[in-house]
């Protein structure tokens, strides 16, 4: 059973990681004149994800660990509307909001799977 948890947090964070990078990929190519709008907003909303999971994984007690995994859920919504704002203003290609969108599902349906099981 342990190890069957490891596992799966080992393919949460590394698709968390994987997310976070891609975002920052996307955001590269964002105009200059939204460096410190959208592209720091949805950088640091997409690195709040793992960021608060790591931190909720490392905490002693369930009520606590939940409690930052809502928070990087909350961060994961976040940047999916960003991601779609951004999309709309043609910040980004179709390609790459499509890829981005499908992996931040991936993780919110794992994410919410934890969540959820916690009581």
């Amino acid at each position: 059973m342990i190890k069957k948890q490891n596992n799966y947090h080992k393919e949460l964070k590394n698709l968390m990681d994987e997310y976070v990078h891609l975002v920052y990929k996307i955001t590269k190519d964002f105009p200059r004149e939204e460096l410190f709008g959208s592209t720091s907003q949805l950088r640091r909303a997409a690195l709040s994800v793992i960021l608060n999971y790591i931190e909720g994984f490392a905490r002693i007690g369930e009520a606590t660990y939940k409690n930052f995994l809502k928070i990087s859920y909350g961060s994961l919504k976040e940047s999916e509307y960003l991601l779609n704002f951004s999309f709309k203003e043609k910040f980004m290609s179709e390609k790459n909001y499509l890829r981005a969108s499908e992996m931040a599902d991936r993780v919110g349906a794992m994410l919410w799977g934890i969540i959820s099981r916690i009581r």
